[in-house]
């Protein structure tokens, strides 16, 4: 089958799906994305050049959509010589976030879009004014519809589209759900796995080292900011520290601003650390910045307490990965996070907010080691049965038949002709490119697959 990927950051969350086609042997792939250094053995990677900054003179609200009308241009210039090359995919692959797949149906008409839908902007219900501690005035409630100008084009081309959880499928209007398909993403179960032996020796990571008589509370994020509960945890601390003298925390995540607004000055590091720095013993707390994969499934297994909240909004791959290793997680009682964390059965829910319950929860899971072993066993129960990568990349598989209407077969196609074959051969003729059959009509009802 001929595969066309199309990401700003290859290759973005089609790593997975593209190595297990790669595996198979057979396809042809080829990835469309802006230029960046990464590279995939057997994929034929195309750049489109980068768009340029959005112009002062674009009214703000609009400034996302401007830059994303730009990157529909480049992507559609790069559809282009894609197909002058004789390269008509049987399927378009790729995530709608920031624009380039929205002209591709004009230069490969008749080809099916599988587009990844990740939020719907809303006002009310998710990240907006979800926190009284940042609220966003009214007069910018006309932006945050804005942001939504992009789905609103994507979902118009009546094409498939698919989205992780069943929480972000809720997120878009009741008319747009019946085009979007739930495929829950997996992680590695063989990698992300309980590692017991962990506990019984020292652990030393970056400034952090942890012994077998010690508790460790982990907390992980792309970056530290209240989006991901930063400031709760924060605010936790002292009263943990203070009951525990044997705890040691490790936060891992970097200084800069993922989602949300930056603080007045600095980073919400230093914001925190001045609010309560002066009651935390900072011999046992470790800013670990970013880590390796490798230290991060480790401090994850090692974990005595798993902390991850979020505002409602996207899930992080992290949370996924706790639950792999059976690590004993509190998480926060927003929708994001309760799809995965259930209450007594794979971690504890507390409230997102509440400094207070997060530390008495806190030292409730460090001092109930029978409560905690029992979670630890529940969240690796639930994610072999709903969080495994293999599971996760067969129910991609099925969709992509279901959309293309054949099955994945492996095929042998032979080398692509060159520039220099082609002079020796004027003579010969072109082979007419394969013809693209419609896609069937998408379907009219949520579909939900368990990975």
């Amino acid at each position: 089958m001929k595969f066309l990927f199309v990401h700003q950051n290859f290759p973005g969350q089609y790593l997975h799906i593209v190595r297990d086609l790669l595996a198979e042997g057979g396809h042809e792939i080829v990835f469309m994305t802006e230029p960046n250094r990464n590279h995939m053995a057997g994929v034929r990677k195309v750049t489109y050049a980068r768009p340029p900054a959005t112009h002062a003179a674009v009214h703000p609200s609009a400034r996302e959509f401007d830059v994303a009308m730009r990157r529909a241009e480049a992507g559609y210039a790069g559809a282009k010589q894609i197909k002058a090359l004789g390269f008509v995919p049987d399927i378009i692959i790729g995530h709608h976030g920031w624009g380039e797949l929205l002209n591709l149906v004009d230069v490969f008409p008749g080809v099916p879009i599988l587009g990844y839908f990740e939020f719907y902007y809303r006002l009310d219900g998710t990240d907006v004014n979800f926190d009284p501690e940042f609220i966003m005035p009214e007069a910018q409630f006309g932006a945050v519809r804005a942001k939504n100008g992009v789905n609103h084009l994507a979902i118009a081309l009546e094409q498939y589209g698919q989205t992780p959880t069943a929480w972000q499928w809720q997120t878009y209007p009741a008319w747009a759900r019946d085009r979007i398909t739930v495929l829950r993403e997996g992680v590695d179960l063989d990698i992300c796995k309980p590692d017991p032996a962990l506990r019984k020796q020292k652990l030393s990571i970056g400034p952090l080292t942890v012994g077998p008589k010690q508790r460790l509370i982990t907390y992980v994020a792309r970056n530290l900011e209240p989006y991901r509960g930063f400031h709760t945890m924060m605010r936790a601390l002292p009263a943990i520290l203070q009951a525990r003298k044997d705890v040691v925390v490790s936060v891992v995540g970097g200084d800069e601003v993922s989602y949300g607004a930056a603080p007045v000055s600095g980073t919400w590091r230093s914001e925190l650390l001045a609010e309560v720095g002066d009651r935390l013993d900072l011999s046992r707390v470790h800013f670990m910045g970013r880590v390796t994969y490798e230290d991060h499934v480790k401090l994850l297994q090692r974990s005595d307490s798993h902390i991850y909240f979020s505002y409602p909004f996207v899930a992080s791959w992290s949370l996924r990965e706790a639950l792999a290793v059976g690590a004993p997680v509190i998480g926060s009682d927003t929708a994001t996070v309760t799809e995965f964390v259930h209450d007594g059965a794979t971690g504890l829910v507390t409230p997102s907010l509440d400094h207070a319950a997060l530390a008495d929860t806190t030292l409730r899971m460090l001092e109930d080691r029978a409560l905690a072993a029992k979670l630890s066993a529940g969240a690796r129960d639930y994610a072999t049965e709903n969080l495994d990568m293999k599971r996760y990349l067969r129910a991609f598989r099925a969709e992509i038949e279901r959309i293309v209407g054949k099955k994945m077969v492996a095929e042998i196609h032979p080398p692509r002709r060159t520039a220099k074959d082609a002079a020796k051969t004027k003579t010969a003729k072109a082979p007419k490119p394969k013809a693209v059959q419609p896609p069937p009509p998408p379907a009219r009802k949520r579909r939900v697959v368990a990975a």
